[in-house]
């Protein structure tokens, strides 16, 4: 019986242990880097040739790149709302776009990739933007600032509050601003101006860079945001090192958990306005400052990359890179973006981009390395980041938790390369509330009012009074709307649409 006993022991060990669900039996490492307004065709992997992104190229080699890959939506919170929770975010009224001073929009005790995550004994971290909502209606930003990403499940977060071009311009640690001076309060208004500090309306001639539309209000370091501050003044924050901060801070929560399982949400500001990127990589890519912040990032990437070479861990990490929307090139600043384009496509042909219902808002780079499990290629299924949740529970050997997760699935099939078809459908989410369906061969947007295009950025958003259905196989750019020809499609997409809604 004797030589029975390792094999029977190693037996039950198979058949409790989260290799039933797909994982290796060591827990893999997991970093996600989420860019912020990069476009599908900003990589050269993905077919940029006006500009060279050489880390993620390499990463791009290494892993499985995805070729029809969706954020939920067209802007920024409501796709964070869903990364974390997975759910959609137009369930709820206020996933929209938030300000700078807006309470939590994840309340404690929702359940979370990181929570989830943790209760697998992983550390979670989150470096980077957050743009989610902090502390509650009454917040104030010189003492604890809950709840926050502390309260849903990560142990340790260091935070860009909302975005560069909203006040607050301080980093959170955990529940405080960094480096606060108690003798110079911090105070934030999105109302009425408060303080005496200089604006971008009112002074021009103290900015690095003028506004184009909005964003001239207080001035921080050079550059006008949205909203109102005064105070705070030894804790705001440097655009041109905000790169080399979040870096450092992953780079150390890396290092810090590197002997046990982690998690870490790394959330990059590039390519979003303002784009300041640091002077090594000021002109370096004939794109102007939008193109500099491009290169930024891929040296981000690259960073992660060399720690977790350097740590022994690349193996067994998976490291993913999206983003959270399409791309914008002139969203509120008169940074050259537009002008000095040359020929560069930030959306690679798709229509529309950051805000619109069309496929530039949310059909974005996705490229997942886990050179323990997945083999490089290239995918053509249809994956959206609602699902990274249940994939990340299934992975880590759980279950989603009651309630959690209701609209994500395991969508490890097309991860590991067995699912060339990926998703039925995909939901994509416009910054109006406008909804489509996306299935591999149809796009179908709703009817509903609204301006074809914004007058800022000179996106076109998809709105029309009529239906519109888009034969993607023949017509990926979204020309020829078919909506009358194909009416039992439409009908078809329509009943989808409304039966997911109402669920």
């Amino acid at each position: 019986m004797k030589p029975l006993i390792p094999f029977l022991l190693s037996l039950s060990a198979l058949l409790v242990s989260p290799a039933t669900s797909g994982a290796p039996a060591g827990l893999p490492n997991i970093v996600l880097i989420y860019a912020d307004d990069l476009g599908y065709g900003d990589l050269s992997c993905y077919g940029a040739t006006k500009i060279q992104t050489p880390n993620i190229d390499r990463l791009a080699s290494q892993g499985r790149r995805f070729t029809h890959a969706h954020a939920t939506s067209a802007t920024c919170t409501p796709s964070r709302y869903a990364l974390l929770t997975g759910s959609y975010p137009w369930r709820r009224s206020d996933a929209k776009i938030l300000p700078g001073n807006a309470p939590a929009l994840i309340t404690p005790g929702t359940p979370t990739i990181a929570s989830v995550l943790k209760s697998a004994g992983y550390a979670t971290g989150v470096v980077g933007k957050w743009h989610l909502g902090l502390g509650d209606n009454d917040l104030d930003w010189n003492g604890d600032i809950k709840p926050g990403p502390l309260e849903i499940g990560f142990d340790s977060c260091f935070l860009l509050p909302a975005t560069g071009d909203r006040v607050p311009c301080v980093y959170v640690e955990n529940h405080r601003v960094v480096g606060l001076d108690p003798n110079d309060p911090i105070r934030v208004s999105y109302g009425k101006p408060i303080g005496s500090e200089p604006t971008g309306r009112a002074n021009p001639e103290l900015l690095k860079y003028r506004p184009s539309h909005g964003h001239d209000m207080t001035i921080v370091n050079g550059i006008s945001r949205i909203g109102y501050m005064t105070g705070g003044q030894a804790a705001r924050w440097v655009d041109e090192v905000m790169a080399d901060v979040f870096a450092m801070r992953a780079d150390d929560f890396m290092e810090r958990h590197r002997s046990e399982p982690f998690f870490l949400f790394y959330s990059t500001h590039d390519i979003h306005v303002p784009r300041m990127p640091h002077p090594r990589f000021a002109g370096k890519s004939g794109l102007g400052f939008r193109g500099d912040a491009i290169l930024q990032f891929d040296w981000t990437v690259g960073k992660v990359m060399a720690t977790l070479d350097r740590l022994g861990l690349t193996e067994n990490t998976i490291l993913i890179i999206s983003s959270d929307n399409g791309p914008v090139v002139d969203d509120g600043y008169e940074d050259g973006a537009k002008a000095k384009l040359g020929g560069h496509t930030p959306a690679d042909g798709l229509r529309g981009g950051k805000y619109s219902a069309f496929e530039g808002g949310t059909r974005v780079p996705l490229i997942i390395r886990w050179p323990a499990r997945i083999q490089p290629g290239v995918s053509p299924a249809l994956v959206s980041q609602l699902d990274i949740p249940a994939t990340f529970a299934a992975l880590a050997g759980q279950r989603a938790p009651i309630g959690g997760f209701p609209d994500s699935r395991n969508a490890s099939g097309a991860w590991f390369g067995n699912d060339a078809r990926g998703r039925e459908h995909v939901i994509e989410h416009a910054a109006n509330g406008r909804l489509g369906v996306r299935t591999a061969k149809w796009k179908y947007i709703e009817a509903g009012p609204g301006p074809a295009m914004n007058p800022n950025t000179e996106t076109e958003l998809g709105n029309s009074e009529s239906p519109q259905l888009y034969n993607l196989e023949t017509d990926p750019a979204e020309t020829r709307n078919v909506a009358a020809s194909e009416a039992a499609t439409l009908e078809e997409l329509k009943s989808l649409l409304a039966r997911i809604r109402g669920k």
